[in-house]
């Protein structure tokens, strides 16, 4: 497979015309993982634009994003293949239902157990695809044990073993970004396998930065207002910390309503669209104020 990127240079530029604003370190890991041939573990709390990372190199390699939602009781079917069942049934009640012979229902095993019967899951998606792929495992934190020995499997020898079919080895290796919001802690044989890359919530000067890449027609001045007033914000005793998605949200109703500062009438008329709950709301209006300076 040839090679996505010239260097880390080529990296950061792609991420940034894609207003994707990244740092040193992001360009050098994503560089690092195509050369070496290795899933990146991208961790942080949730919001810091860890998914938004694997959808913009999909979009900046002309790949086919594979997304992969991880959740508690993913199992094997979700997450590799399964059967159609359904499907299956059907064709075995178009056959005359229970066959005579043994040999009547070998030849029906080996219809309904082929590949018109088979659905692929991400994971064995990645694993066949011919194209270019950018395979995301999200939230990677929140699967069991058991289910993170079978990404490890799948990842480390990048084949799936399917008995009624046989071993499927791919050809072609697929760009793997793994999410943790870090809700536990993921074994150490998984952090082995993978590249790792920490984000943060960004600083003022970069969340006002990716403010006015991501919103056409911002003023830099309301930019750099809501950039102040979230990171007050995020150094508040939350419930849920707002997000990179709810800043960008929060500067266009503000835009939206016609408002050119962050007065208090403002941020009283627009609060909800940055804060997502009853008691983080009173939080945030007794502590937020309008031009707040924090930085």
């Amino acid at each position: 497979m040839g090679e996505r990127f010239r260097d880390p240079a080529d990296v950061l530029e792609r991420l940034r015309a894609a207003a994707y604003l990244a740092d040193d370190s992001i360009a050098s890991v994503v560089f690092l993982a195509d050369r070496l041939e290795k899933p990146v573990l991208v961790e942080g709390p949730a919001g810091v634009g860890k998914t938004e990372l694997a959808k913009t190199l999909a979009a900046i390699t002309d790949s086919r994003l594979l997304r992969l939602q991880c959740y508690e009781g993913l199992d094997e079917s979700r997450a590799l293949y399964e059967w159609n069942y359904r499907k299956q049934l059907m064709r075995i009640q178009a056959g005359g239902g229970a066959p005579e012979a043994a040999s009547d229902w070998k030849d029906i095993e080996a219809d309904i157990f082929s590949e018109p019967y088979l659905l692929e899951r991400p994971l064995l998606a990645a694993v066949r695809a011919r194209d270019e792929v950018v395979l995301l495992i999200d939230e990677v934190d929140r699967v069991e044990v058991e289910t993170e020995a079978l990404l490890l499997e799948v990842l480390a020898e990048f084949q799936v073993s399917i008995p009624e079919l046989g071993t499927i080895t791919g050809t072609r290796r697929p760009l793997v970004v793994l999410t943790s919001n870090n809700t536990r802690e993921l074994s150490e044989a998984l952090r082995r396998r993978c590249l790792f890359l920490a984000l943060e919530y960004p600083s003022v000067e970069r969340e006002r930065e990716i403010l006015l890449a991501r919103i056409p027609g911002i003023e830099d001045r309301l930019a750099l207002q809501v950039a102040r007033v979230v990171r007050a914000a995020r150094r508040l005793d939350l419930r849920k910390t707002p997000s990179i998605g709810e800043s960008i949200d929060w500067a266009r109703a503000l835009m939206a309503l016609g408002h050119v500062d962050i007065t208090q009438a403002a941020l009283a008329e627009t609060l909800p669209v940055l804060i997502k709950s009853r008691p983080d709301l009173v939080t945030a209006a007794r502590e937020l104020h309008a031009g707040e300076r924090g930085a």
